[in-house]
C-alpha cells in the first residue's frame, strides 16, 4: 500500500515586526561577526593586542580560531535564510554564534575583564535569531 505524498507545509505568516527584527538582527550579526573575523586577521596581532590584551596573552591559535568562527558564523546567520537553501543553518549558526559569546563571556570574566556588555548584546541577538527562525518566523526552503 502506498500513501500519497505529502504537500510541502509553508510556515504560517509570522507578525511583520518580528520578521523585520529577525533581518535586522541577522544583518546586524553578519556585519559584526564577518566584519570583526576578517579584521583580526587581517590585522598583526602586535596592533591587536593594543586594543585586546589577551591577544598578545594567549596562544596565536586562539585568535586565529576565534575569528574563523566568527566569519563562519556570520555568513551562517544571514546566507542560508537569505537564499533559502537550508535555512535550518541559520539556526544552527545563531546558536553557534550565542555559544561562541557565552564562552567569550566566560574567558573574559575569568580575566577579570568586566567589560562584556558587547559579548552580551550579540548573545542576546544571536539567541533571538536562533529563537525566532526556529519558532517565531521560521523560513521555508525553496523549493
Amino acid at each position: 500500500m502506498t500513501t500519497a505524498p505529502r504537500p510541502h507545509r509553508t510556515p504560517a505568516a509570522a507578525p511583520r515586526p518580528l520578521t523585520l527584527g529577525l533581518w535586522t538582527a541577522q544583518v546586524l550579526l553578519f556585519l559584526v561577526f564577518v566584519g570583526g573575523g576578517v579584521w583580526k586577521l587581517a590585522t598583526p596581532a602586535a596592533e591587536l593586542a593594543q586594543v585586546f590584551p589577551w591577544v598578545g596573552q594567549t596562544p596565536p591559535a586562539l585568535l586565529h580560531t576565534t575569528s574563523v568562527l566568527d566569519i563562519l558564523g556570520g555568513l551562517g546567520v544571514l546566507l542560508p535564510a537569505l537564499t533559502r537553501i537550508r535555512p535550518g543553518l541559520t539556526v544552527a549558526a545563531a546558536l553557534g554564534c550565542t555559544a561562541l559569546q557565552a564562552s567569550a563571556i566566560v574567558f573574559h570574566l575569568s580575566r577579570g575583564e568586566t567589560d562584556v556588555a558587547f559579548n552580551a548584546v550579540l548573545l542576546t541577538l544571536a539567541a533571538f535569531v536562533a529563537w525566532g527562525r526556529h519558532t517565531g518566523a521560521p523560513l521555508a526552503p525553496r523549493v
